[in-house]
């Protein structure tokens, strides 16, 4: 996989590998296809009031927890309520909920103080952090504590016995999973599990782990670094290609707590000085598999816009050294956070600390592996005491198609996404998003977000890319796409 299995709360963290795993333990309510259409997952049938203001939703049957008991919707409820409390999209739906009640152990109402055209799609949210339903006695764990207890009613069973962080983590076919009857499509449909056991093995080096590909050791590889992928051209029994065609985007993210990032003046200069296609080239390399793309919303998608990001489409080092100069900044050191140990994010941060540095900050780039960084960019305190001034990661598309999934966007302070964006002006713009439904309308306020999140500096866009994975093709079938490693459908033969 990308990276070392650490945190195994999905709730907790927005990080891929733990989002990956909850995707093997949990399921979810609603779930979206391949066309970003959504379909009922762990429910059999919803109804919506005339008012629209009451969901019904109705389980299907048969759906149990892995240790037997049945899913019941008191789970469900405070499931819902625990990832409401950290997911930017949850939290705006909870804004609006003005109760949930258990009708039966199968059936449950949400009940709204107004109506929101977002509901459903809220629930079938397809990636971090994603609304996996816990046993109640989880869920009721806070969100901001991670949980102890990983039963889950998906597909697989997690091993906790057999985890060894930074070798191997295990999974086993959960037998009384009933998959829904219709074909899988990204994380909607039918979940069939094929094998009887998966195991995700942590291979530090690249190059290793591609070795370990061709000579059939591994059958699968999430990741790979694109200059490697010429060793797979010719070889009959491996297939390497993209599976998410949506793609993903860099992000380049600044602490707003502590200086100088708490100046608005210094976070347009970062902004000035920093532009995409250094990002693109320094991890991705190949042009195949990146573009520049000014749409924070995603290029090719219902909300794509340049409005207002002409400032990270280029680097503007003189603009920034004359912000830096009129903000009367001090020296305040800058920390930005590199990650060393996933591919495509290892050079991200020192692109961003050398193009800060000719903008005239002074910067200290500190070195680290990735499930460290998630760690560490959670700590609110000053850098000097173990937090943080910069780091950088990516999304993947499907996370950040409107300004109410995309949780960068979140301007609500002490409940925003890492980095705690704290703009009045952006919660108006985003709570008028959330509660229109002419989407010409709606397009014309993502684009006044887009221009406000460059105005404000909650965070800058990176660049697109495309990950390629590669497996062996003599031994797997069924191997999906979507915005996340899929290993239901999956038949390996020998």
């Amino acid at each position: 996989m990308h990276s070392d299995l650490k945190i195994v709360d999905p709730i907790w963290t927005t990080a891929y590998m733990s989002r990956n795993y909850g995707y093997m333990v949990y399921d979810t309510l609603f779930a979206m296809d391949s066309d970003t259409k959504v379909h009922p997952q762990m429910v059999d049938t919803y109804t919506v009031s005339d008012d629209k203001l009451t969901y019904t939703l109705t389980l299907r049957d048969g759906l149990k927890w892995h240790d037997g008991a049945p899913v019941t919707s008191e789970d469900c409820i405070a499931s819902i309520k625990r990832w409401g409390a950290k997911d930017s999209m949850g939290q705006k739906l909870l804004e609006f909920v003005a109760e949930f009640n258990a009708v039966d152990d199968k059936t449950f109402e949400i009940k709204l103080k107004k109506p929101y055209g977002l509901v459903i799609a809220s629930l079938a949210k397809p990636s971090s952090n994603v609304p996996f339903m816990m046993p109640k006695r989880v869920a009721d764990t806070p969100a901001s504590d991670q949980i102890t207890d990983y039963t889950g009613s998906g597909p697989f069973v997690f091993k906790q016995d057999e985890w060894k962080p930074g070798d191997v983590a295990v999974f086993e076919k959960f037998d009384d999973y009933v998959p829904r009857s219709e074909e899988p499509s990204w994380a909607a449909g039918g979940k069939v599990v094929n094998v009887d056991r998966v195991e995700w093995v942590s291979i530090k080096d690249h190059q290793t782990a591609v070795n370990a590909l061709l000579e059939g050791e591994v059958d699968y590889l999430e990741a790979p670094p694109t200059d490697l992928l010429p060793l797979f051209e010719g070889n009959e029994n491996v297939t390497a290609k993209i599976l998410n065609p949506l793609g993903n985007q860099y992000m380049f993210r600044m602490n707003w707590l502590h200086p100088p990032f708490d100046n608005v003046k210094l976070r347009r200069a970062a902004l000035a000085a920093i532009n995409q296609v250094d990002f693109v080239q320094a991890t991705i390399g190949n042009p195949d598999y990146y573009k520049e793309c000014p749409a924070m919303f995603v290029c090719g998608t219902a909300f794509a816009t340049d409005a207002g990001t002409e400032i990270v489409m280029k680097s503007d080092i003189d603009g920034a050294k004359k912000m830096l100069e009129e903000a009367g900044y001090d020296g305040t050191p800058v920390v930005v956070m590199q990650s060393t140990d996933v591919d495509v994010l290892n050079n991200l941060g020192p692109v961003a600390a050398d193009k800060l540095k000719q903008a005239g900050f002074n910067v200290d780039l500190q070195a680290m592996d990735w499930q460290t960084l998630v760690a560490r960019r959670a700590k609110k305190e000053p850098p000097s005491e173990g937090g943080w001034n910069v780091f950088l990661t990516s999304w993947t598309a499907a996370d950040i198609l409107n300004p109410i999934s995309a949780a960068g966007f979140n301007a609500g302070c002490d409940k925003a996404w890492f980095g705690w964006p704290c703009d009045e002006k952006m919660e108006e713009l985003r709570e008028s998003f959330a509660t229109e439904t002419d989407e010409g309308k709606q397009k014309a306020i993502a684009e006044e977000i887009q221009k406000r999140a460059m105005e404000i500096g909650t965070h800058a866009h990176a660049g697109q890319w495309y990950q390629v994975p590669a497996w062996r093709s003599d031994k797997l079938s069924g191997v999906l796409g979507g915005p996340f490693p899929i290993f239901w459908n999956i038949a390996k033969s020998e």
